[in-house]
């Protein structure tokens, strides 16, 4: 059986590291700067304050985290926005398997 045409990992080498696109990039190095600017900024130390510096890089890596059967929770969150407010009908094409040459699969 096993008759696929696109091999499992075809998508991973379209990807920064094999994880990441230009997006979560762009995402995890402004949550970077930003938390930079704050630390830079902001002289007075508590733990609060401590928090509140550390908040924009630990909401980038967060948003950009690994999830199982998404790519990460980015993604994650944007398809469930997605099903939630769309009233789109899917419809599968089945791209993975092959066709026998009766047209049966």
């Amino acid at each position: 059986m096993n008759d696929y045409l696109i091999p499992a990992n075809a998508k991973k080498g379209q990807l920064i590291f094999n994880i990441f696109r230009w997006v979560d990039l762009i995402i995890l190095l402004c949550g970077g700067l930003l938390t930079l600017i704050l630390a830079i900024s902001i002289k007075k130390e508590s733990l609060l304050i401590l928090v509140f510096k550390l908040l924009p890089i630990a909401v980038a890596a967060l948003l950009v985290l690994p999830v199982a059967y998404y790519h990460n929770v980015l993604v994650f969150l944007s398809e469930m926005f997605k099903f939630y407010t769309s009233k789109n009908v899917l419809k599968w094409k089945g791209w993975c398997a092959t066709d026998d040459k009766n047209g049966e699969q």
